[in-house]
């Protein structure tokens, strides 16, 4: 398998690696730059559960090839907040929308890429943008509410 380089900034630090050809996003963050809060489940994109911010867009980390975020920028839950909870993670907090916690960290970029296109966003908007991560423990109303809470501190 052919071998490619690849220069990204990852949480605001720049990072050149070798990957081969068919090596996911995901498996670059996890297995080459130990960032394990990006949660493998799927691997096919149906979960939502890798996502992470591409150049401040969610993005299914799982369905992008390494080879292609060349030259960009990727946030991963790991470089959200810089040092402290920001507001959207107090909010998970307080409303208890975390529980097991497998899904939060995905659900995390999401509603902060939503907050931040968005301050001030609907139940209905709020619903359309956590469309794309399933949660199987919390039936997404606390998720729900934790970001519209977090919309009034934005």
């Amino acid at each position: 398998m052919s071998k490619h380089r690849v220069s990204l900034n990852v949480n605001g630090q720049h990072y050149d690696v070798e990957a081969e050809a068919n090596k996911t996003l995901l498996r670059l963050l996890r297995d080459d730059l130990e960032m394990t809060g990006t949660k493998c489940a799927c691997e096919r994109g149906d979960c939502g559960l890798c996502t992470v911010l591409l150049d401040g867009v969610p993005t299914k980390s799982c369905l992008v090839l390494a080879v292609e975020v060349d030259g960009r920028e990727v946030t991963t839950v790991e470089g959200i907040s810089g040092g402290e909870l920001n507001a959207v993670q107090r909010a998970f907090i307080k409303h208890g929308a975390i529980q097991c916690g497998f899904c939060t960290p995905a659900f995390i970029l999401v509603a902060t890429a939503l907050l931040k296109r968005n301050p001030k966003p609907t139940e209905e908007e709020v619903k359309d943008a956590i469309g794309g991560v399933l949660c199987r423990c919390t039936g997404y109303r606390q998720i729900i509410d934790a970001i519209l809470d977090a919309s009034k501190s934005t």
